[in-house]
Order: structure tokens, then C-alpha cells, then sequence
């Protein structure tokens, strides 16, 4: 059988980089995407020095035509298109009062209108190839619970949760599932710089940035970005093929639902 192809947003580094090598490791051919195509071209050559199972692609996930035309590309690389992961992010440290109409638009650009146009892109080259597929999308436990002084980010990853049930809902009679994954707190650069912001707004260090999200975690340690690309694995591969509109809480026991 040939293998299946997966198709990862900001896998350049932190979560996404490990999505796309679980990805590629559980036999899926990857098209690793990223704004900064040096990364994505660097993490690809690590999975497949010779190209034929991961290629490096440039997209903006904000913009319509630069992901519908990144999926193309992958189509016409790959001659298949089967699991789309909505993980690019921006995750700023915004209290209320620091909101302007320029972040607003950025921050829902890429974490909303990422998953929406990554999604219309993924339904369109599912149904030129013929098949069903899988949609999976980027929440966060703060999309379960609102996080202090993450009013965007946290906005964004709720809005992503229900988008996800209603693709679900939406496109089941065409063979195509809808899941999400929601990330606690994972040692990634985003992550720790998110600290670094809430620790100085408070005139405190970053570890104790760092313990205001991380002080709940039932398992007492922080994520390894390996952790939520186990969880995405099974959403991708055919155990998961019974569940759709779900969201995939990945946080060490932060939220229980």
C-alpha cells in the first residue's frame, strides 16, 4: 500500500517539528510547513535527506491562497493528501489593556483563520482525490479554561474547539473526521516566552512566570512536545477512525472534562 500523506503546519520547530517526525516515523510521507522555510526545509532533510518521504514547504496559515497553494504543492509532490495538522500559533501574553486592532487581527489571522483555511484547503483535495480524510486542529487547555492574561490566545483556541465540531458535523458523510488536540504546558520557545511576559508583568522572574500555568499538573512535570505528538499520532492513524469533534486534552491532568 503506499503510504499515506500528512501535511503539518508550523513544523519548523517546538510542537510541530515533533508532530512531523512522529508523523513520519509512523510511516506517513510529510510536507512540513512553515513560514520560515529554512526551518521547514531543515526539519525535513533531517526526516528524508533525499526528499521522497518529507519536503519542506513555505506558507503563511493567514493567508487563503498561500495554504491552498501549499497543499497543492504537497498534492503534486506526494500524488495524495490524507491527514492535515492546523498547528501553527502565535501564543502573546496580552492583558486586557494591551490589545490593539494590529494584534487582534494577526494573532485570530493565524491561529482562527489558519485552521479555516487550512481545513477548506484539506476538504478541497480530499474531494479531488476521492476520499475521505482527517482534519486535526491546534486548541490548547487554555481553549478549555481561560488563562490569565492570554485574552487573544485563549479566545482563539475556544473558537478553534468549536470550529472543529462543527467540521465534524459538516463533512462526516464525506469520510472526513475532525479532531483537535490541546496542548498543556509544553517546553517549547513559545511557551517559555509566554512565562518570560506574564513573569515580568507581574515584576517577578520566569519561573515563577512558568508556575503560574505549570503549579496544576497533576503528573508534576512539564510537556515534552513528544508527549502531544503521541496524541496527535492516534488521531491520525486509523485507531481514531470512530472519533470526530473531540477535543484531546494532552496536559498532564491540568483540566479534567
Amino acid at each position: 500500500m503506499a503510504k499515506q500523506v500528512a501535511f503539518v503546519t508550523g513544523a519548523g520547530q517546538g510542537i510541530g517539528e515533533a508532530i512531523a517526525t512522529r508523523l513520519h516515523d509512523d510511516g506517513f510521507r510529510v510536507a512540513v510547513v512553515d513560514l520560515n522555510i529554512d526551518n521547514a526545509e531543515k526539519v525535513a532533510k533531517k526526516l528524508s535527506p533525499d526528499g521522497s518521504e518529507a519536503i519542506g514547504i513555505k506558507a503563511d496559515v493567514s493567508d487563503r491562497d498561500s495554504v491552498f497553494a501549499a497543499v497543492d504543492k504537497a498534492v503534486d509532490t506526494f500524488g495524495d493528501f490524507n491527514v492535515i495538522v492546523n498547528n501553527a500559533g502565535l501564543g502573546p501574553t496580552t492583558p486586557i489593556d494591551t490589545i490593539t486592532p494590529d494584534r487582534f487581527k494577526l494573532v485570530y489571522g493565524v491561529n482562527v483563520g489558519g485552521v479555516l483555511w487550512g481545513a477548506q484547503a484539506a476538504h478541497q483535495a480530499f474531494k479531488k482525490l476521492g476520499h475521505g480524510g482527517k482534519i486535526i486542529n491546534a486548541t490548547s487547555q487554555a481553549g478549555v479554561v481561560g488563562n490569565p492574561n492570554l485574552a487573544l490566545y485563549s479566545g482563539t483556541k475556544f473558537a478553534v474547539r468549536g470550529i472543529t465540531q462543527v467540521l465534524a458535523r459538516d463533512l462526516a458523510e464525506e469520510g472526513i473526521t475532525a479532531n483537535a488536540y490541546a496542548p498543556g504546558i509544553v517546553k517549547t520557545p513559545m511557551m517559555f516566552d509566554i512565562a518570560h511576559q506574564v513573569g515580568k508583568n507581574a515584576g517577578k522572574d520566569d519561573e515563577w512566570g512558568m508556575q503560574t500555568f505549570a503549579k496544576d499538573i497533576a503528573l508534576k512535570r512539564l510537556s515534552e512536545p513528544e508527549d502531544v505528538a503521541a496524541a496527535v499520532s492516534f488521531l491520525a492513524g486509523k485507531d481514531s477512525n470512530y472519533v470526530t469533534g473531540q477535543t484531546l486534552i494532552v496536559d498532564g491532568g491540568m483540566q479534567f472534562q
